[in-house]
């Protein structure tokens, strides 16, 4: 079962939430408020600094601004709770636009009233003052801002949604990719296990005394086979330590048909590599290579570094028909193909030919410190 930690994230409604989702809407509810404050007042105060350019302002009339801004605070406040509870946000753009339009003129039409009530009760305006031509203008005026109020609003929203969906196909991405590596490292082992055993079960009545070695060498994969459980990665040196014992149990079995060599370069024991994956690709040299000939053949294993990569050479003695070179069952090249491109990318690379007639060479590349986190 795909786990998610719940310390993270939860779900609901399709949407990923941080678990201190209370904390969260607390912050968003002041980050609202203050935006809401910081805005009415900016505009407020542009309009105060333009009318004294022209005349004076008498304190009254700025009462009347300063309650314009509370009134349009209030009624954006209100066109908000309207946008939520009919779920607006929600809706095609071509249905958006008609409403937000519509919203934004009355809001424009209240805002207008409600700031003319209080002039007039304030004494800053009298009646008479106000011309139809001013009124509309002023109505055009208000409705304008609050349509730069609705196309900020649902901009941000969309801005936030995307950002979530974003951290939503992250989060999935990473679950999936640490799934998918942890099913083919229990893919791989039975494989391995299994190969493992039938050399030890050759050896038991045959050659006690090499079974004996056989065991310990056994030992040593097993606990390294449990140690990869827990990481995504391992070191070269780790892996080449299990690649040896692995071709020690092999040669037990095959005696002289099995020569090997491991030209391991210093610089690149430390290296990070994908667990088994290399001893997978040595494991399928042997059964489908050296396995097949009556007189055997020869392995060998090469590292080096080059240009912050690690290249890795498995050649063996073999040869492989255009079918199996085209086929990805039962060599390990599929499952190496992908645990590279989870892990690395388009960094790493693999690649499988017949060197010669009597010889295959497996290549893999690899990035050093190139992991896809």
């Amino acid at each position: 079962m795909l786990k998610v930690n719940t310390n993270t994230i939860s779900t609901k409604n399709n949407e990923f939430i941080p678990a201190n989702t209370s904390i969260m809407n607390t912050g968003r509810k002041n980050l609202y408020w203050i935006s809401q404050f910081c805005g009415w007042s900016l505009f407020v105060l542009v309009n105060l600094v333009i009318i004294s350019n022209y005349e004076s302002v008498p304190v009254e009339r700025i009462f009347v601004w300063i309650i314009l801004g509370l009134i349009g605070i209030s009624v954006t406040h209100i066109l908000r709770a309207v946008i939520r509870k009919n779920a607006w946000l929600d809706l095609p753009l071509k249905k958006i636009i008609p409403r937000i339009l519509i919203a934004s003129l009355i809001s424009g039409i209240i805002i207008y009233s409600l700031t003319t009530s209080f002039s007039i009760l304030l004494g800053a305006f009298r009646s008479e003052e106000y011309k139809w031509i001013s009124s509309v203008a002023g109505i055009i005026n208000l409705s304008g801002i609050s349509l730069v109020w609705s196309l900020i609003y649902f901009s941000l929203h969309y801005l936030e949604s995307y950002q979530k969906a974003e951290i939503e196909s992250l989060i999935w991405e990473s679950a999936v990719k640490d799934f998918e590596i942890k099913t083919l490292k229990a893919q791989l082992n039975p494989h391995f296990m299994f190969n493992a055993m039938n050399s030890i079960r050759a050896l038991i009545e045959e050659d006690p005394e090499n079974a004996k070695v056989a065991v310990t060498k056994l030992s040593n994969i097993l606990r390294y086979s449990l140690k990869i459980e827990r990481t995504e990665t391992v070191t070269l040196e780790d892996e080449v330590k299990t690649i040896k014992d692995y071709l020690d149990l092999e040669k037990i079995r095959f005696e002289e048909r099995l020569r090997y060599r491991l030209n391991i370069s210093a610089d690149s024991y430390n290296v990070e590599i994908p667990p088994m994956m290399i001893q997978t690709l040595v494991e399928n040299a042997i059964k489908h290579g050296i396995s097949k000939r009556t007189d055997g053949g020869e392995v060998d294993l090469i590292t080096k570094v080059e240009t912050g990569k690690l290249l890795v050479q498995i050649r063996n003695t073999g040869h492989l028909n255009s079918q199996q070179l085209r086929s990805s069952d039962g060599f390990g090249i599929a499952n190496t193909k992908h645990r590279l491109s989870l892990l690395f990318g388009e960094e790493a690379s693999f690649s499988i030919k017949n060197e010669n007639e009597s010889t295959v060479l497996c290549e893999i590349t690899i990035p050093i410190g190139g992991i896809k986190r």
